[in-house]
């Protein structure tokens, strides 16, 4: 099973627009985060998780192949806002996009041209479906348990696939939900920086907490902002089984 990060960064994405700091200046690679979105593939199923703003720009690096189903996390812009970009897979078929009630609602509203009795040419062909805390999907040879974790006071989906759990714009989590998580040996959750409390989101010491009480064998962080430093210093900080991902990381496992 492969992993690519396709983007790890908050909806401002980094470099902040009009900002100079030293992470917005600095010409490593790693430095430069677009919108969250991720890619999940096996030899016969290819799974996409979000689908944000950044997508066109993303995808045109990787090979140009079939994507099986896309994953949504959750109805704001920054994981929704590419959807339109998806047309040209359509080539291969309708494609099934999962998300949650609000999600879904959110898509109609967003997209309603693609969802017309009589719609144009050329709109992207998107099967819509609902789905629920708990309940198992299967898609290829992949089965998807979404989870539910909470984005300050709106709930939103994590997943877990097979050995990968992939959380994004968690603040908190019910206790209940530690279940789904058991066995997880590669996690993927958010982590906005390292001080100034958020709302809505975690921060570092939060996501090095979750980590340790899943005990994956590897953690990567993600959603993370200009504020959280240099790609390289951050890294140097954390333990080696907790790292900073970045925008086209390949993890195999």
């Amino acid at each position: 099973m492969r992993l690519t990060f396709l983007g790890t960064g908050t909806s401002c994405g980094v470099p902040v627009i009009g900002c100079q700091c030293k992470v917005c200046r600095s010409t490593d690679p790693r430095d430069k985060r677009t919108r969250c979105s991720a890619l999940v593939e096996t030899e016969t199923t290819r799974l996409l998780i979000d689908c944000g703003p950044d997508f066109r720009m993303q995808i045109l690096p990787q090979p140009f192949r079939k994507i099986d189903g896309i994953l949504v996390t959750h109805s704001h812009y920054d994981h929704m806002g590419g959807m339109d970009d998806i047309r040209p897979y359509c080539q291969f078929g309708e494609i099934n996009v999962y998300a949650d009630p609000q999600a879904r609602l959110s898509m109609l509203e967003m997209l309603p041209y693609c969802f017309a009795e009589h719609r144009y040419p050329g709109v992207p062909a998107i099967g819509l479906h609902e789905i629920h805390p708990h309940e198992l999907l299967r898609i290829g040879d992949l089965e998807i348990v979404p989870i539910q974790v909470m984005h300050g006071q709106l709930p939103i989906l994590g997943y877990r696939i097979g050995p990968l759990a992939y959380i994004t714009d968690m603040k908190t989590m019910d206790e209940g939900e530690m279940p789904y998580l058991e066995g997880t040996e590669l996690l993927v959750v958010n982590a906005l920086r390292f001080d100034k409390p958020h709302h809505s989101h975690q921060l570092v010491a939060d996501a090095v907490a979750f980590a340790r009480k899943v005990g994956a064998r590897q953690t990567y962080l993600i959603h993370s902002c200009h504020d959280i430093g240099l790609h390289a210093e951050v890294n140097a900080k954390l333990p080696q089984d907790i790292q900073l991902a970045y925008d086209g990381q390949i993890v195999d496992f």
